[in-house]
């Protein structure tokens, strides 16, 4: 049997974290988002490198990485001239193992 995890209760539709947990879930929400945590997961790394793996610009890729450190879920570190971006912290993956989990079921 699966592993319950326990959800708040007492929680309304005008609670400020109800409304930062669906705007966590939207920054999950786009394939490209999804492709370059994919990445992330396997190491940090810089733009180009992500741009080269997944086949895009570093224009596209830098738009969406702008996007994942606003919502909390990729990190950026400076390294020269150059930043290095990697993953949060272990939640990130976390959430996209069990969804991932979830879907090959």
């Amino acid at each position: 049997m699966a592993e319950h995890f326990k959800i708040p209760q007492n929680i309304n539709a005008d609670d400020e974290k109800l409304i930062d947990l669906a705007d966590l879930f939207k920054a999950y929400g786009d394939v490209t988002r999804l492709r370059i945590m994919f990445r992330l997961s396997e190491g940090a790394c810089y733009v180009n490198d992500l741009a080269d793996d997944l086949g895009m610009t570093q224009s596209a890729i830098s738009h969406q990485l702008k996007l994942l450190r606003q919502a909390g879920l990729v990190g950026a570190k400076r390294d020269g001239r150059n930043i290095i971006y990697s993953l949060a912290d272990e939640h990130v993956s976390t959430i996209i193992a069990q969804g991932w989990d979830h879907i090959n079921e």
